[in-house]
């Protein structure tokens, strides 16, 4: 029987390709397990590994820097600055990330960039600013860093085994998982970071008064935090608007928003405002271009020139203004439509043993309380069980002095030397810890007067295990080191606040006064929904309207340019406006497409437009059925700055005209019929609803149509009493269409 042929293995398209088996092929899997396997890991990582701040105020690449730093010596006062590149290699150790992610770790960390409160980094060079944009930071090789002095508090007992180390990505040195710091660095210094799914924003807060908080909480937990911790306290400075309901919701639950604006004075000699502080959450550049933006489009008249001129003394943006410019009034202004006021929007997530968690200002301190109790608490074990073995080493001295000579004749007639130990401790009854130090004293300090001023530490340090076995049993006691060390951070490094508060009682409580610049403007609409705003002065240069062929000017109006306006479209919605959102124009350009200005809906077109100050009056509509509907222009009327209205009149029936009239007039009625009829509207009742299919007007003959409806002046309309009508036709009840329009000469 002859032998199957096996089939022949794929072979390798190149010479150095490995056949793998079953590449190639198509497995098909659960989407669900897939994101377990693949993103979770990854969702986790960035949660609990690099976004999020923990307890001691840090995030990972924060503390792997500090750290390292700290292992180089660069918190001794004698040590100088050591190059930036340097610094970020050493950190490469811990944080396998990049240099240029660790470096700009390290810039934000930095006095120079003026990002922190208390800055834990002392630098050399350009750091660039946290306020600016375009400032760039100069690379590592040019720049020279040290620790700031106040980072011996986070450091403080580190090798007292106060915190728990862990090995390092590749397992060649240890590293700490918290810093143990001595007062709450997490409600000090600000933290920004956006993990999957959830993010953190930590405002920072005066330190004396974070440090006066915590005092006050751990000796009462029922304590009033507003009453010590008065509100943030941002590095730029600025005033804060003082809402003490918004800053009670944000201390108990974590969450809230704080309004922050700018800090300026006004230099008379020179009609220039100078501002010197702005919020924290903006940049020089975002505050320039967004004013510029303004005077471009003609919001802001007041304005001549705007420049910064940030230097080394500091920020400073310089507004030059208009000869006869209020500087208050503008700058209320300016903080309503820019970034010189802006809030800080807050969100304090913070990781709490590996699980991230919202917390109030509260809940925060009482952490970090319990974290630091931990850390005194291992540290006075820690020191407990030196003094202890130092205690238990000393003993043996004093069991020696008793016999010196005994000692050395011990040590001298013992041939073997792994027996002077054994023989040590049968002499003396001491145990092998103590037979191998006595063993190991030097022959010059064996006398009397070197072991006497040894064992007289013997009672302090009786004392000294005493007291420490009291502050293990007591938890009074540690929390009583905790506010000692409290005080000493005060003391040491507290700093006067720099965000200042104002209060709403000092703010207009009515609605800001309309600003806006007020001067006459004629306005005008085309057929064709093209719209041109004209201030006088130009119309008498230039009277020739340009419009595309085949259009026409459909309305005009003299205005001014505080005027709100009303665009009614041929889908039965309203778009509203104000003349001065549309820049002043001359006759000779094609002015504003209000479709696509107003972004109305696909295949929406413009029916007629209504300036308004006051919202008196009515608008008409009129059907090609004959109704009409009278709805006043308060039904127009919006209290917020909606500026979309559906449903502005009634779909029924197509419309034929949209009028406004101030009060009751004569209206002219043409029909498809070339008949014509004279009506006043005070006959009809005014609808309160928009979408009001109004009544009839005027009853038609079989396919005939209302084809228009037109004004009537006084002086027109007693020539037309042979048209007019006596009443409104009443419903169900046909009417004859009246005159002939033919004859009609308005």
């Amino acid at each position: 029987m002859a032998r199957k042929k096996e089939p022949e293995k794929k072979k390798p398209a190149f010479k150095h390709e490995a056949y793998i088996e079953g590449s190639g092929s198509v497995v098909d899997q659960q989407i669900s397990d897939v994101l377990k396997s693949n993103y979770m890991p990854y969702a986790m990582s960035v949660i609990i590994s690099r976004a999020l701040p923990e307890i001691d105020g840090f995030k990972p690449s924060h503390r792997k820097l500090l750290y390292m730093m700290y292992k180089r010596g660069l918190l001794s006062p004698d040590k100088e600055r050591s190059k930036s590149a340097n610094v970020v290699g050493e950190t490469m150790k811990l944080n396998p990330h990049g240099d240029q992610a660790i470096y700009e770790t390290l810039v934000r960390l930095t006095r120079g960039n003026e990002a922190l409160l208390h800055p834990f980094i002392d630098s050399k060079g350009n750091f660039g600013k946290q306020y600016s944009s375009r400032m760039h930071f100069a690379a590592p090789r040019y720049t020279e860093v040290k620790l700031e002095k106040i980072c011996g508090e986070l450091f403080r007992d580190i090798d007292k085994e106060t915190v728990d180390f862990v090995p390092n990505y590749d397992n060649t040195m240890q590293e700490p998982t918290l810093l143990p710091a001595t007062f709450p660095t997490v409600l000090v210094n600000s933290n920004t970071g956006i993990a999957v799914s959830m993010a953190s924003n930590v405002c920072p807060f005066n330190l004396e008064e974070v440090c006066e908080t915590t005092i006050a909480l751990m000796k009462d937990p029922e304590h009033d935090i507003l009453s010590t911790l008065k509100g943030p306290d941002f590095p730029g400075g600025g005033y804060m608007l003082y809402d003490e309901a918004e800053l009670n919701k944000i201390y108990e639950t974590g969450r809230g928003s704080i309004k922050v604006r700018s800090k300026y004075s006004y230099d008379k000699s020179a009609n220039c405002l100078e501002i010197t502080q702005i919020p924290y959450t903006t940049t020089i550049e975002a505050i320039i271009d967004k004013i510029v933006e303004l005077v471009k489009a003609g919001k802001i008249r007041e304005i001549s020139y705007i420049r910064d001129e940030t230097d080394l003394d500091g920020l400073k943006i310089a507004i030059d203004l208009k000869r006869g410019t209020d500087p208050d009034k503008l700058m209320q202004k300016l903080y309503r439509l820019t970034p010189l006021q802006d809030s800080y929007p807050c969100n304090f997530n913070i990781l709490i043993a590996g699980t991230p968690k919202v917390m109030g200002v509260r809940e925060i301190l009482t952490e970090w309380t319990a974290f630091r109790e931990e850390c005194v608490q291992r540290r006075t074990y820690h020191d407990l069980q030196k003094k202890k073995e130092k205690l238990h080493l000393l003993e043996a001295l004093s069991k020696i002095l008793l016999d010196i000579d005994k000692a050395i004749k011990i040590i001298r007639e013992t041939e073997n030397e792994a027996d002077v130990v054994p023989n040590l401790m049968i002499g003396f009854g001491i145990d092998e810890i103590q037979a191998e130090f006595v063993a190991e004293i030097k022959l010059r300090n064996i006398n009397k007067q070197y072991i006497l001023r040894r064992i007289e530490e013997v009672d302090q340090l009786r004392k000294d295990i005493a007291e420490m076995e009291e502050i293990l049993r007591d938890k009074r006691k540690i929390r009583k080191i905790i506010i000692g060390e409290l005080k000493d951070v005060i003391a040491n490094y507290a700093q006067p606040r720099r965000t200042l508060f104002y209060y709403k009682n000092d703010e207009e409580e009515a609605v800001a006064e309309d600003d806006t610049p007020d001067y006459p403007v004629h306005l005008f609409v085309s057929s064709s929904g093209y719209f041109k705003k004209i201030t006088p002065q130009s119309l008498r240069m230039s009277s020739e309207q340009k419009l595309k062929e085949g259009d026409y000017i459909m309305q005009s109006f003299e205005s001014n340019n505080r005027t709100e306006l009303i665009f009614f479209s041929d889908k039965a919605q309203a778009y509203k406006s104000k003349a001065s959102a549309f820049a002043d124009t001359k006759a000779s350009v094609m002015g504003d497409y209000i479709p696509a200005q107003l972004s109305f809906d696909d295949g929406e077109g413009l029916s007629t437009m209504v300036p308004t100050t006051d919202y008196s009056g009515y608008m008409l509509f009129f059907f090609e059925n004959g109704k009409c509907a009278k709805v006043p222009m308060k039904a127009y009327e919006t209290k917020t700055n909606r500026k979309k209205l559906q449903k502005a009149y009634s779909e029924k029936s197509p419309l034929t005209a949209a009028l406004f009239i101030s009060d009751d007039c004569d209206i002219l009625l043409r029909t498809s019929g070339g008949h014509a009829l004279v009506f006043n509207t005070g006959m009809i009742l005014p609808k309160t609803t928009r979408d009001s299919q109004g009544v009839q007007v005027i009853n038609l003959r079989k396919n005939n149509t209302l084809t228009s409806a037109e004004l009537v002046s006084p002086e027109d309309s007693a020539g037309l009493d042979k048209y007019r009508a006596k009443s409104v036709p009443a419903a169900g009840k046909p009417a004859k269409e009246l005159g002939d329009s033919n004859q009609l000469t308005l």
